[in-house]
This record gives structure tokens, sequence and C-alpha cells, in this order.
């Protein structure tokens, strides 16, 4: 065989070793209800998890818990998942920035069951544009990583 040969080989088995590994990592879209169930079976796999924050009946947000000056990086808010289950969820950073005018709010994490709750390693927010167009809205993704 030519070197080139070898090289281009050698070339193609490292992509699929890479496309390999990245499929392994991908987290798949869940409920808390199945974040529960794949932690009691010791996977600890992430899951992004769909939802909105709790609110009361006149539309304020409930069970949102942040005190910067006895600890800024601990979170604390309620939300109900795409089934309407209802967790609470820790992120161990500060809050994020408008978080109170999301649409939809997507956790990444697991399900911490000594504590019972969801611990988001990022949070992913769908906030409503200022920017109008006739009905069309253009929304923009914000996402927080836990490191």
């Amino acid at each position: 065989m030519k070197k080139s040969h070898i090289i281009a080989l050698v070339v193609i088995a490292v992509a699929v070793a890479m496309i390999i590994s990245t499929v392994g990592d991908a987290s798949t879209y869940s409920d808390f209800g199945e974040a529960k169930r794949m932690a009691e079976d010791g996977n600890s796999n992430a899951v992004h998890v769909v939802g909105e924050l709790k609110k009361d009946g006149m539309g304020n947000i409930t069970g949102m818990v942040y005190q910067p000056s006895v600890d800024p990086n601990r979170f604390e808010f309620m939300m109900i998942d795409s089934l309407q289950n209802e967790s609470k969820v820790v992120f161990n950073k500060p809050k994020p920035q408008d978080l109170e005018r999301s649409e939809k709010v997507v956790v990444v994490g697991s399900m911490n069951l000594e504590n019972q709750y969801f611990e988001a390693e990022q949070i992913l927010l769908k906030c409503p544009s200022k920017y109008n167009n006739e009905g069309l809205e253009v929304e923009e993704t914000a996402m927080i990583e836990n490191e």
C-alpha cells in the first residue's frame, strides 16, 4: 500500500472514532419522571427537560430562591415540564439574567435522588425578542453552563 492510502485510512478511522464518541455523549430530551427513572436505574447521563417556570394564578413566578449574599453560586426554582410534572431545580451557578422573561426553559442535567431535586448543569432560555415584525417573533437563545 502507498503511504497516502495508509494516511487516508488513519484519518477516516479517527473521524469515525470521533463521531462514535460524540453520539455516546449525546443527551436526550425527557421529562422529570423519565429523569428520575434513569437515576433510579443508575444511569447518570444528562437529559434535557423542557418546561416553564411555576407561576401562581396571577402569573407571578413562585418557588424561586436566590440569595447572593448567602451563596452566590446556588440558584433554585420550581419548574413544570411539558407533561405537567413539577420539580425543584438546583443550579450551582449564579441566577441567569432575564430568566423571569423567558417563555420556555430547558435544563440539562440529572435527577439527584438523595435530595429529590433536578441538578442542572446548564440552563437554556428561550426569550421573547423585543423585535417583533407584524406577528413574527425573532427569538434569542441563551446558554448558561455549570462548569
